[in-house]
């Protein structure tokens, strides 16, 4: 057996780092905090279902994100609501919103702040 091919996960962050550095990143981090899962009472970001925002040299915004579960009554729009959030904000040039099933979402994703806020804590 060989040893020279490693699975994919191997080695590979199941999410994506965020450009956390970029100048535009606390903005568009608050950006999604203005967007709500209608079915519960806190922000998406905060929900952990932004996964990812990369943010490139020229101020393109990559965002992966993620819903609560597939069957989610909103799922085709939420990523619309992400980007209008986002593409208003001075100096974006460009942004694109990615629905992503891996990983899948899980509770131990949300911030303390929600699990306070939905009473998990």
């Amino acid at each position: 057996m060989s040893h020279d091919i490693l699975p994919p996960s191997e080695g590979e962050p199941l999410i994506a780092p965020s450009s956390t550095e970029h100048e535009l990143y606390e903005d568009v981090v608050a950006a999604c905090k203005s967007v709500y899962d209608p079915e519960i009472p806190t922000n998406i970001y905060d929900l952990g279902l932004i996964y990812t925002i990369a943010i490139s040299d020229e101020n393109d915004v990559d965002v992966k994100m993620s819903l609560t579960a597939p069957g989610c009554p909103v799922a085709g729009e939420m990523p619309g609501w992400v980007a209008s959030a986002i593409e208003p904000l001075p100096g974006v040039r460009f942004v694109n919103v990615e629905l992503v099933w891996e990983p899948q979402w899980g509770m131990e994703m949300m911030s303390d702040e929600a699990r306070l806020e939905m009473g998990f804590m």
